[in-house]
Order: structure tokens, then C-alpha cells, then sequence
């Protein structure tokens, strides 16, 4: 066990990092390759693949490489955050482009290029060059953060919709706005900025048929194809709150996704109601501290980057859930940590690692503090005021 009184930069992390939060990001992780050895051999064997394990494989290989980001990430300052943060996105603006130029359509899209989503990165890499921009714009009002914003939301979101990948430009929109409003926005841009997403969505429905689709599928099922939501609720209820038990489960053998977007419901199939509600206490566990130490945190930067990044990962992982129970039209979004998908899991690490970054508590502020509250006990009342006003 690592002791406290030991000088050295893992030392200095384990006792200023989030614990609880990386535990449970490690459970989850451990969770989603069990829940790939339930779902995954059903695909593998469906679409032709000769060893059963493959997509389970393929993950497991990944898990490493991905707690290495997640870790490594989370040694960083504010600043070499920010620094990375542009980086990235940079990289994944020319991913996306290259993307779109000689990238392979599948489904309706092009959001792949050599095993790649970049997309994916886009996402944590964006939020937390937003948050720079509106916390620059709060701390410096001459600086034109909030412009600087809306030109960095036009760019990115102008790219998804050519794929057209309109799951991911909803997602970074919302917490886009949500950062917006963190950073005290008038009512105005409040309008303005939600009827402008109206007219896009009621536009993407009249003029693109792969969203009419998705949304007719959702809004009038009579009529219309809903195979993939029909046995993923069926299998919900053939689970019930036990489950049938694990490898038990026959609805994942008809399923087209179930080791991607609808991993829950053979979830919930084989390991019960019970089980699922424990993983969704989970997630919402990492969310609350996330949002808790946003809450805490009086650097406009960390406070909004963290609340981003936060509300990204709950968003995706609500998304992913609701879906599963056809509570809103499908979205192509995986579960994060739990989902088949290298993309996803580097991402989402790199991600956390960054939100694990940022709430570290700072060795230099504790001690400040606790100076200050030592020195306040052994003073009298009047003295103690005196001490806080200077």
C-alpha cells in the first residue's frame, strides 16, 4: 500500500485522485468484458466468424491500452489538458474530414477510416476546448470566448451532420449549451439557440430519410420496422428481476447489435433486472462525483471542463439505456465501458482520465487550508476575522 510520507508522483496521484470514481470505472470495465462473453458469440457465430471469442478477444486486448490513457491522463495539469485537448481535436477534425473524403460508408454513413471512429475522440477533446473558451470568457470579458465558441460548435457539428452522424451532434450540443449556460448566458441566446435546433431537427426529419426513418420507427410503430427494439424489450421481460442465468439467454441470438447498442437487454436477459439496476447505479455514482466536484471547484476552467465531461458520459450512457427500453429512437450510441468498440473504450478513458485530472485535490491547497485552520483555532474570535480579511 502506498504510504502517504512517501515522496514520488504515484504517491502524490493515488492520494489526491478520485478513488471511488476510479474504482468504479474499473469495475465497469471488468463488467463489460463478462458482458461480452454473454453477447458476443451469438454475433460472431451469425455473421460467419470461426472463433466464438473474437469481439471479446479484441476488447480484452484494448482494456490495457485504454487504462494507460485513462491513468496517464489523469497525471496531467490543467493546462497540459488544454494543451492535449487542442491536439486531439485537431487530429480528429483531419480524421473526420479524411473520413468523409475516403472513408467506407456503412449503413447511410461514413464514420469509419482504418478501423477508426474519430468522432469518438472529437467528442472529450471539444468539451473541454468549449469549457476553455466560455471559462476565458468569464474570467476576461474583453476576450471573445463565448464568439470563439459558437464557431468552434458550428465547425465540429457542421462535420457530423456530413457523415451524417446526427447521434454525436446532438450529444456535443447539448453539453455545449449546457456549458453555455454554465457561463451565464442572456435569455436571448437561450432562444435563439433552441429554435435553432428545432428548425435542425424538424429539417434533418423532412429532408433526410434515415432520420425519418429512426424517428417513424419510434413515434408510429404500426407499420413499421421495429425488430430490434421489439426483442430487445422482449428479452428485458424474459429476464426478469434473476435473470435466466449467464450463456442462457435466446434472444441474442436474433439480435443484430446485442454486443454493441443493445447489450443491456441480453444483459437483462441472462443476469436480471436486479443486475442492471446495480449497473446503473453505477454509472450514476461516477456522474454525482463528477458533477459534485464541479460543484467544488472554483476555477472556472475545471469547474465547466468537469461538468462537460461529466454530462457527456451520463448523456451516452442514458442514451444507450433508453434506447434499450425504446424510450427514444435509436441513436447507434454505445454504453460506455460496457459496449464492443476500441473508438468508444479509448475515448471514453481518455475522457475520464481527463475528469479524474481535473478533480485531484491539489497538494499546495490542502495544506494552505489547513494552515489557515489550524492557526484560526488557537486564536481568539477577533483575531481569527483578522487573520481571514487579510
Amino acid at each position: 500500500m502506498a504510504s502517504r510520507t512517501e515522496r514520488s508522483a504515484f504517491n502524490s496521484w493515488w492520494w489526491t485522485v478520485d478513488r471511488l470514481m476510479l474504482m468504479t470505472i474499473l469495475a465497469l470495465m471488468l463488467i463489460g468484458i463478462v458482458l461480452l462473453l454473454a453477447a458476443s458469440p451469438a454475433v460472431a457465430e451469425r455473421i460467419g466468424i470461426n472463433d466464438m471469442f473474437h469481439f471479446v478477444n479484441r476488447q480484452a486486448i484494448l482494456i490495457p491500452p485504454a487504462l494507460m490513457v485513462m491513468v496517464g491522463v489523469s497525471f496531467l495539469s490543467p493546462q497540459a489538458l488544454r494543451r492535449l485537448a487542442l491536439a486531439v481535436f485537431i487530429v480528429s477534425i483531419m480524421l473526420v474530414v479524411a473520413t468523409l473524403l475516403f472513408g467506407a460508408e456503412v449503413k447511410g454513413s461514413k464514420r469509419w477510416i482504418a478501423g477508426i471512429q474519430p468522432s469518438e475522440f472529437l467528442k472529450p477533446a471539444f468539451v473541454v476546448l468549449a469549457a476553455w473558451l466560455f471559462s476565458e470568457n468569464v474570467k476576461r470579458p474583453d476576450v471573445p470566448g463565448n464568439i470563439l465558441a459558437i464557431l468552434l460548435l458550428t465547425c465540429s457539428a457542421g462535420l457530423l451532420i456530413m457523415q451524417p452522424d446526427f447521434g454525436q451532434t446532438m450529444l456535443i450540443s447539448i453539453v455545449w449549451g449546457a456549458l453555455f449556460f454554465m457561463a451565464g448566458l442572456h435569455w436571448f441566446w437561450m432562444v435563439g439557440l433552441g429554435g435553432i435546433g428545432t428548425v435542425g431537427i424538424v429539417a434533418a426529419y423532412h429532408f433526410i430519410p434515415h432520420v425519418t426513418s429512426r424517428i417513424d420507427r419510434f413515434l408510429k410503430p404500426e407499420g413499421t420496422d421495429t425488430f430490434q427494439v421489439d426483442v430487445a424489450r422482449d428479452a428485458f421481460l424474459s429476464g426478469g428481476w434473476f435473470g435466466k442465468g449467464p450463456g442462457e439467454g435466446t434472444y441474442k441470438l436474433i439480435l443484430p447489435d446485442c454486443h454493441t447498442d443493445f447489450i443491456m437487454a441480453v444483459t437483462g436477459e441472462e443476469f436480471g433486472l436486479l443486475f442492471v439496476m446495480v449497473l446503473v447505479a453505477m454509472f450514476a455514482l461516477i456522474v454525482l462525483r463528477g458533477f459534485w466536484h464541479a460543484f467544488r471547484l472554483e476555477d472556472p476552467f475545471c469547474r465547466f471542463a468537469t461538468a462537460g465531461l461529466t454530462l457527456l458520459f451520463g448523456l451516452q450512457s442514458s442514451i444507450n439505456l433508453m434506447v434499450n427500453l425504446h424510450m427514444m429512437p435509436a441513436k447507434g450510441m454505445t454504453l460506455p465501458f460496457i459496449s464492443y468498440g476500441g473508438s468508444s473504450l479509448i475515448s471514453v478513458a481518455y475522457g475520464m482520465g481527463m475528469v479524474l485530472a481535473l478533480t485531484r485535490r491539489r497538494p499546495r491547497t490542502d495544506m494552505l487550508e489547513s494552515a489557515f485552520t489550524f492557526r484560526d483555532r488557537h486564536r481568539g474570535p477577533s483575531e481569527a476575522g483578522v487573520g481571514l480579511a487579510s
